[in-house]
């Protein structure tokens, strides 16, 4: 039995790339240092099965199930929860944070790896700050702000 995306691309359709972003999405202005410290010892990493290719040792369920719509964390390198984690962690302790917070956790937070490719980090479970993580498509408009603030 194929899946949606199996079946569209056998019969020669193309998913439909997506072209309007989230325009709500900002990074705060000023993290206070103190704040960021705090927030790095509470967030954890659970993964997004829709992300992966391979699934690494991320324990997600089902291992992976990429989505053709999905961009891919194998694409830029990511390839363990504990880079993932770390990266997570960068984000906050360089203040790319997003405005909007779900409790004491901001739905976003955003880092850019060693290869220059800007991420974006999304609260999945606001209760115990677990995020999961995706490149930004080259075509969203947010990328410029990520690395731009990265490398300030």
């Amino acid at each position: 039995m194929l899946g949606l995306a199996e079946y569209l691309a056998e019969n020669g359709c193309r998913m439909k790339r997506r072209g309007v972003f989230n325009t709500k999405r900002s990074i705060r202005e000023c993290a206070a240092a103190d704040e960021c410290s705090s927030l790095m010892d509470l967030v954890s990493y659970g993964g997004n099965p829709e992300h992966k290719k391979n699934p690494g040792d991320f324990g997600l369920t089902p291992p992976s199930s990429p989505r053709p719509d999905k961009t891919l964390c194998d694409g830029v390198g990511i390839v363990s929860r504990r880079q993932a984690l770390r990266l997570l962690r960068e984000g906050i302790r360089r203040g790319l944070i997003s405005n909007q917070m779900r409790g004491r956790f901001p739905q976003n937070i955003w880092a850019v790896t060693s290869d220059g490719a800007p991420l974006e980090a999304q609260l999945e479970n606001p209760d115990m700050g677990i995020y999961h993580g995706y490149p930004l498509p080259e075509h969203d408009p947010f990328r410029e702000r990520v690395l731009e603030r990265w490398s300030s």
